[in-house]
């Protein structure tokens, strides 16, 4: 088995973890998600460096939920300058403003994404969402978080303040995959796991809606005859100016 192939064994192994361990945690956060839906509240989610990606992927997503407020500010990402997210997501205070200026509510659910779930920023996310009366879930590696202290002023963790924590199996630094020659891993998993765990969810609320006989508003995608249409009447239902 060459290095690729292995390295697909080595996430397959993940996912597998996640399947026979999360799924009453996922399904958990898939009934907070539901019930804000039936409440007409909102499904946030957020995450810095490249836990970004994983929130970025269940907004404005073909097959995705309308409801999906994505918390996606440029300065946390990472195509601006390097390690310009690494610096500012230990900031205490910048989540506070965060909450108010999108305006979580109680009826709401915000999912934070992080894989060490230490810094100042996602943790503050929770702490702030969690005080305006919104569900909270957290999606961590309980591997890495479990064994490291808080940069957050409380000296909780992600884990520790989350309504719900799903844990997705990464390993300690993300990157766990060696390399025979090599003294450092590689072959970070989080975006893998994360972006399935993330996408499962939102499958599972679509079912829970299905099921109590709401329709879900659901986007197709822009590329299919009538996908402009369907999308444009979701964004005009959802996404008027802080709708």
């Amino acid at each position: 088995m060459n290095t690729a192939a292995r390295y697909f064994s080595y996430a397959q192994l993940k996912l597998q973890e996640i399947l026979e361990h999360e799924m009453p945690n996922i399904q958990k956060a898939a009934d907070f998600v539901t019930e804000s839906c039936k409440k007409g509240g909102k499904f946030y989610v957020f995450g810095s460096g490249h836990s970004h990606m994983v929130a970025e992927e269940l907004y404005l997503r073909a097959g995705g939920l309308a409801l999906v407020h994505g918390i996606l500010p440029p300065e946390l990402m990472l195509h601006e300058m390097p390690n310009k997210s690494t610096y500012l997501e230990r900031v205490e205070g910048y989540s506070q403003a965060l909450v108010e200026l999108y305006r979580v509510e109680e009826k709401d659910t915000v999912m934070v994404i992080s894989n060490s779930g230490r810094n100042a920023v996602p943790v503050e996310m929770c702490l702030a969402a969690k005080a305006k009366g919104a569900k909270v879930i957290a999606m961590t590696s309980m591997k890495h978080s479990s064994g490291c202290t808080s940069r957050h002023s409380s000296g909780k963790k992600m884990y520790e303040i989350a309504d719900v924590t799903i844990d997705n199996c990464a390993d300690p630094g993300d990157a766990g995959f060696p390399i025979e020659g090599l003294n450092s891993t590689i072959g970070p998993t989080s975006s893998v796991t994360g972006i399935t765990i993330a996408q499962a969810l939102v499958c599972q609320v679509v079912d829970n809606l299905v099921k109590a006989g709401i329709e879900p508003p659901v986007f197709k995608s822009s590329n299919v005859d009538g996908g402009d249409e369907h999308n444009n009447r979701m964004f005009d239902k959802y996404y008027g100016y802080w709708k």
